[in-house]
């Protein structure tokens, strides 16, 4: 049985998400109430630690903080990563780098990104992604265990997972297998909530989706541009909607991860002057369009110097500024990628450098684009 303390601490965490503005809906307040996230942690998380060389994720188990710090970390509103490179918490004997590859989600994400789906009584739900399992709980506290359905890739991560949920004393449909095809024997949902991100919409998803339900998910690309589409289901087969102002970031599903970067040499090419600043694309929102101008490049470096890579053709771009003013750029390959970079940052400018939130995105049969304005607007295709 879980402690008058923990249980303090869990209407703690509800209340500073609601003084956070994270949570509106009570529903929701009474599920975080409830769920006690630190059996989602299992019994180890990884801490981040910066060196020379870059992060290392350094295991750290409750054995050897004890319950009362474990706690503590639970009920901070806070991302704890579980995993690294495959690797669990638990079975790390040492720190290691490489990438997170699971996490428990800081609820405040957690909850909003349910709010903002739409997710209230009644609803079936499709979750791309258990992970922790900590969100499935909540859904299946409040919408009741049928009404769930949650898919995981990673075995290991996924019995974990449905250890925790049954621990907590829930027990929704839990489905260890590719998100990208959902899971069509429990279709269709009323909503679809996606806990990795996509670039771009996968068409079982929309099968799966009821007429006027709605697939709420974090898009990323490989230039590491962000967003949180909203789409709901039209009876003629198609899918839109907006960019929600809310910013996330999660880890993209496996199968759209960027190609490793081979060898490469920059600083050749035919050269010119750029026609904007390279220092845009440290812009959330600058970064988000010159993604969608030029789709399969991956991106480094910053502010006057970039760098932009498209491994399958060999194609790259390298910026710098000019001793004589402005900026130039020199590129080779059959993509001119600063070009196509160029072209969608001027025109995202030329209509006053609007935020995320006036981009939406369209899903047809043949085609799925992000416009901005308008579907009638300027757009941009992407890679399906």
């Amino acid at each position: 049985m879980t402690s008058p303390p923990t249980a303090r601490l869990r209407q703690a965490l509800a209340r500073r998400l609601v003084t956070d503005d994270y949570l509106h809906d009570m529903g929701w307040m009474e599920a975080v109430e409830t769920i006690p996230r630190e059996v989602f942690l299992g019994e180890a998380i990884f801490r981040p630690t910066e060196t020379e060389s870059g992060t290392l994720w350094e295991p750290l188990r409750r054995s050897d903080v004890g319950d009362e710090q474990w706690t503590s970390f639970a009920y901070t509103n806070q991302t704890w990563v579980t995993q690294v490179g495959g690797i669990s918490a638990s079975d790390a004997s040492r720190p290691l780098a490489g990438s997170p590859t699971s996490s428990s989600t800081l609820p405040g994400i957690v909850i909003r990104m349910l709010e903002i789906a739409g997710i209230s009584d009644g609803d079936t739900v499709l979750e791309i992604g258990t992970g922790t399992g900590y969100s499935a709980a909540l859904m299946s506290h409040r919408l009741g265990n049928r009404a769930v359905t949650s898919i995981e890739y990673d075995p290991v991560v996924a019995q974990h997972a449905c250890e925790a949920i049954t621990e907590a004393g829930y027990a929704p449909t839990l489905v260890v297998g590719d998100g990208l095809a959902g899971y069509e024997r429990n279709a269709e949902y009323d909503r679809l909530i996606a806990t990795c991100s996509v670039r771009y919409i996968p068409a079982s998803w929309m099968w799966q989706v009821r007429d006027g339900g709605t697939i709420t998910t974090p898009f990323w690309g490989w230039m590491n541009a962000n967003g949180l589409a909203n789409l709901t289901l039209g009876d003629d087969g198609t899918a839109t909607g907006h960019f929600d102002p809310f910013e996330v970031a999660f880890m993209p599903v496996r199968p759209h991860t960027a190609p490793p970067l081979s060898h490469y040499l920059i600083g050749r090419g035919e050269r010119r002057e750029s026609r904007i600043d390279p220092n845009v694309l440290d812009d959330s929102t600058g970064l988000f369009v010159a993604q969608l101008g030029a789709p399969s490049a991956q991106r480094m470096g910053s502010g006057d110097e970039v760098i932009l890579l498209d491994v399958a053709t060999g194609s790259q771009a390298a910026t710098q500024a000019d001793p004589a003013g402005g900026w130039t750029v020199r590129q080779r390959g059959p993509l001119r990628l600063w070009d196509e970079v160029e072209d969608a940052v001027m025109t995202w400018q030329g209509a006053g450098c609007p935020p995320q939130s006036a981009f939406g995105l369209m899903v047809t049969r043949d085609r799925q684009y992000v416009w901005l304005g308008d579907t009638e607007g300027p757009n941009w295709n992407l890679p399906a």
